[in-house]
């Protein structure tokens, strides 16, 4: 098959050639953005699940829905060693600039920008960074405290928003990553944000312990958003998110090479586009066979090893490791630190420590007290591979 042509796209966080599966929740973030815009309220969104289900490419999606309604987008990921602030400020500069220039009278907007330049100085970002030439507007959002400067910022911007009939969505990605203060606020913002019913929403995302993080931020915060559960895909979207590509370049996977990529990869749409785009590749002409699948699974598979799951690998020290091999030789979705410990012949509050850093590089996390899962699928099948079991 002619790779100039294979429309598969297995980069991490690209678009997929057909975003199979995911109407439901393409039609509630719709209609959330569809209310707020009329004044209504509504839940924000939070998007849970693991590595590789298609997460990034859902906010992209629902960011492009949202421009096409009139909405501003501020799109961002979160990343350690970053702030939230200074991930958000020049987002929202470029927004409120952009409504400054729209048809108008703009006295709000103009106030929105001396409540930036105000926010700006009290986290103690440099405003030289962003050239805000504007004056502050003493008393707004200048206290130095994120939980109660946030709330006036948002609540500022989007009131500009507001004034010229528009919106503004955050989209906010790698949401666990965020530091307790910054989630205390942020929930606090979004839920003055809903009380007052002005048009600024949040869609992020995150693993699947953004639920929980968000309560322990604040209790009310079950309440403020909806948490649809992004999972793999079951086999007539699999097949549909590997056929439709093809068809638009006058090919096609016959049955059995659909249900040979299915099984190895359990529906992950991450893991369909690097299948499907390798096998494209192996195969010499259409209809794209189950022996094509087959020949080319030896270079998928160190094609992943290689790059996906080893550079997870590689960032773990070796009792991390040893942690993570242990649950892999259970062999079980979820598994306590119980029985790890039985495999590693160690007590379970010995490992506690190891655990936590596990749950801080995003590895691991706890689906509920004392049980551990991996957040990236089929790691554990490349640590059986890769790694000797040694207590």
């Amino acid at each position: 098959m002619d790779a100039y042509k294979n429309p598969f796209n297995p980069g991490a966080g690209c678009p997929p050639p057909a975003l199979s599966g995911r109407d439901d929740v393409l039609e509630q973030a719709h209609i959330l953005l569809g209310r707020i815009l009329r004044g209504r309220s509504a839940c924000s969104m939070l998007l849970t699940g693991l590595r590789g289900v298609g997460k990034t490419a859902l906010l992209q999606e629902i960011g492009r829905t949202a421009t096409h309604m009139g909405y501003h987008v501020a799109a961002f990921e979160v990343r350690e060693g970053y702030s939230l602030a200074s991930a958000l400020v020049p987002q929202l500069r470029t927004i409120l600039y952009a409504l400054d220039t729209a048809a108008g009278v703009g006295e709000k907007v103009r106030r929105s920008l001396m409540v930036l330049r105000n926010f700006i100085s009290s986290i103690k970002l440099t405003a030289g960074e962003f050239s805000m030439d504007i004056e502050p507007l003493r008393g707004v959002a200048d206290s130095g405290e994120l939980s109660t400067d946030m709330p006036q910022l948002f609540l500022a911007a989007a009131e500009a928003a507001r004034e010229k009939q528009s919106g503004i969505l955050l989209l906010v990605d790698e949401m666990q990553l965020l530091e307790k203060k910054e989630f205390n606020a942020l929930i606090l913002a979004m839920h003055i944000m809903q009380q007052e019913q002005v048009p600024l929403v949040l869609i992020g995302a995150g693993l699947p312990t953004l639920p929980r993080l968000a309560g322990e931020a604040k209790s009310y915060a079950e309440r403020l958003f909806d948490y649809p559960v992004i999972d793999r895909l079951d086999f007539k979207s699999s097949c549909q998110a590997i056929q439709q590509p093809a068809q638009r370049e006058d090919a096609i996977f016959t049955p059995e090479a659909l249900q040979a990529i299915f099984d190895r990869t359990q529906g992950y749409p991450y893991f369909l586009q690097v299948w499907a785009y390798h096998v494209w590749n192996q195969a010499e002409a259409s209809p794209i066979s189950e022996a094509d699948v087959h020949a080319a699974a030896a270079h998928v598979q160190m094609r992943l090893d290689d790059g996906f799951f080893r550079v997870r690998y590689d960032r773990l020290t070796e009792a991390e490791k040893r942690f993570t091999r242990a649950m892999a030789e259970l062999n079980q979705q979820e598994c306590s630190v119980a029985e790890v410990a039985r495999i590693l012949q160690r007590k379970a509050s010995g490992l506690g420590t190891t655990r936590d850093r596990l749950i801080r590089k995003g590895m691991i996390y706890t689906p509920r007290h004392g049980v551990v899962a991996f957040t990236v699928p089929l790691f554990d099948d490349f640590l059986r591979r890769k790694m000797p079991m040694h207590p």
